[in-house]
């Protein structure tokens, strides 16, 4: 740079270097200068790669991006703002009024007033049917049924979806097949490997694992459909933080370390808590007595994954007993921490719905979601061991 440009605010290029971080720099930038208009329109024209503008797409968005895409098989994955911009640039960014969805009747709550309070707005027709019925997600297929959504272990009541019938259904329908993934991640299951047209994932959760980014991701097989994607997350403006992509991906170094020994605590814990009186039933795929033991066997082999779900006897005053005794177990609607995070969905992720809605799949006021961390096991089974306790005494 010559010394008549020392005064300029914004001096042009880095210090060179002979060497390269390694670890990924943050950059914050909004806007990227081109040289020339010429230089632009090759950029937006695909002749020569570079970013424009931060909405558009930054640098530490597509390096998280293409580590994301390595775990799940596929190439050109978006990655934004949060797991439910995820979800609503899929359907928003693929369908029209008059297209018709079926989705699971367990999922996450956002995503379950989605689907029956804001597209149905925008003359989008949806139908919730059992996904762990392939038969059911069948029944409600219409001639203008254009996409099925479904998570392959439910939130928060841990029920395994018929992955393998549901995949035949979409295929002999000619039906996109929608996977979120965020429970289960590619470390217990791939949906590319299984029939899926897309794969979404809340990266808040389990993959960056930290609680401290909002993010989601979204990828298609199809390039048309990717493009789609993108093109409606874009004009919204869904666009991730630098920062938080920058965390997500220096949590992605540890993800297999942690999603394994978080997965055995939640094993240990919930055979635990199969043994305590105050608890009136457990859920955990790979326990004898889950409900969709076989299948979680045959959709999940040996991974049972993080979360855990149990049933306390008695009601809302049993539940504010065990969680006010929970010492050192955060009670937060949330879940893939390093620590041990406690939900009850009757308050949190399920309160929209009716008392009698949230029968009907299971979820009561005393029911607890756990997401398992990295804690001493024995020290976990302490804890939850008092806290049932308590709540047997409230």
């Amino acid at each position: 740079m010559s010394k008549d440009h020392k005064t300029l605010i914004r001096p042009e290029g880095l210090p060179g270097s002979a060497s390269w971080p390694v670890v990924t720099p943050i950059m914050p930038s909004v806007v990227y200068a081109s040289e020339t208009p010429d230089a632009l329109d090759a950029q937006y024209e695909g002749r020569v790669e570079g970013y424009t503008y931060a909405r558009e797409g930054h640098p530490n968005a597509e390096v998280l991006a293409r580590r994301i895409d390595a775990l799940e098989g596929e190439d050109g994955g978006l990655v934004l703002g949060s797991g439910m911009a995820a979800v609503t640039a899929v359907m928003l960014g693929i369908l029209k009024a008059g297209d018709h969805v079926v989705g699971g009747d367990q999922l996450y709550g956002r995503s379950l007033r989605l689907m029956t309070q804001d597209l149905p707005r925008m003359g989008i027709t949806t139908t919730l049917a059992d996904p762990c019925d392939a038969a059911a997600i069948a029944a409600a297929i219409r001639p203008e049924t254009r996409m099925i959504l479904v998570e392959v272990v439910s939130n928060p009541t841990l029920r395994v979806a018929d992955m393998e019938g549901i995949a035949r259904v979409a295929r002999e329908k000619g039906v996109l097949l929608v996977v979120d993934n965020t429970f289960t991640t590619p470390r217990a299951y791939r949906p590319f490997d299984h029939g899926a047209d897309i794969v979404i994932h809340s990266v808040t959760k389990l993959l960056a694992g930290h609680s401290d980014v909002t993010l989601g991701y979204a990828v298609a097989r199809d390039a048309g459909l990717q493009k789609a994607i993108y093109d409606f997350a874009v004009t919204t403006g869904m666009t991730p933080s630098p920062f938080d992509c920058w965390l997500a991906e220096r949590g992605l170094a540890t993800f297999d370390l942690r999603f394994d020994r978080a997965e055995q605590n939640a094993a240990r814990l919930a055979d635990h808590l199969g043994t305590l009186a105050g608890v009136k039933r457990v859920l955990y795929p790979m326990r004898g007595d889950h409900p969709d033991a076989a299948r979680a066997r045959a959709v999940l082999g040996n991974r049972g994954c993080n979360m855990l779900s149990f049933e306390l006897h008695g009601g809302r005053e049993a539940a504010n007993a065990f969680a006010a005794a929970a010492e050192g177990i955060a009670f937060a609607p949330t879940l893939g921490d390093v620590g041990t995070t406690l939900s009850h969905p009757a308050s949190s992720s399920h309160r929209a719905l009716t008392p009698e809605a949230r029968a009907a799949i299971g979820i009561s006021e005393g029911f607890f979601r756990v997401s398992v961390g990295l804690e001493d096991s024995d020290a976990l089974a302490d804890v939850f061991s008092r806290a049932v306790a308590a709540a047997e005494t409230a």
